[in-house]
């Protein structure tokens, strides 16, 4: 059970989360390329795709705290942490790149950080397996908006390219390693939510 300190501690991590700027101890994967010339409508799609990727990764952290709350393998809580860091490298990344391309992030990432939190939570709650289930379908979902977003890309965009393959390739990671910590497939019906939650999302979030 979480004692004061505890919920004071993750009080602060949602703070910082949506209001400070994310560290990253990687390098910015388009820290070496060139930004290329875009016309405005170029532009403000690129900022739209990549404001998706920041909200995507606000989510992204928001349940792995909630399911690093209620998992019950001192293990399976290690992994997590070690992903939600990733996570918020990416957060650092997606933002730079929002700016870069002079546009905004989503007004509405508390909301979906609240969200986000308490759907990690239940999962946790249900079980390390299904917990783990719920994180590879969702890092599984979260990689296919990746590559659909690299073939929507302005095609000179390299920079944007950049960051989204990079997230790309740790958000399989991350699938792949739930998968080996013995997740649990997920029933259809709640994949199937998943994915319209997720679209309900990127729809927002593209123009919000």
């Amino acid at each position: 059970m979480l004692n004061l300190d505890s919920l004071i501690i993750e009080f602060d991590k949602g703070l910082r989360t949506l209001f400070a700027t994310a560290p990253t101890a990687r390098p910015y994967p388009d820290g070496d390329i060139a930004d290329a010339e875009m016309s405005a409508a170029e532009k403000k799609h690129a900022a739209a795709l990549m404001r998706i990727n920041h909200t995507g990764e606000i989510c992204a952290q928001a349940l792995y705290q909630g399911q690093a709350l209620t998992a019950r393998d001192a293990a399976v809580q290690e992994k997590l942490n070690h992903a939600a860091w990733e996570e918020t490298e990416h957060l650092a990344w997606t933002s730079h790149r929002v700016h870069e391309l002079g546009g905004r992030l989503s007004l509405l990432n508390p909301f979906w950080y609240t969200g986000s939190l308490a759907l990690g939570a239940l999962a946790g709650a249900l079980g390390d397996k299904w917990n783990l289930g719920f994180l590879a379908e969702t890092e599984r979902q979260v990689g296919a908006h990746l590559q659909s977003h690299l073939d929507s890309l302005p095609a000179q965009d390299a920079k944007s390219r950049a960051v989204a393959q990079q997230m790309y390739v740790d958000e399989v990671g991350h699938a792949d390693m739930a998968v080996e910590l013995g997740a649990e497939e997920l029933p259809l019906p709640v994949k199937l939510a998943m994915r319209g939650m997720s679209k309900v999302m990127t729809k927002t979030v593209y123009w919000v």
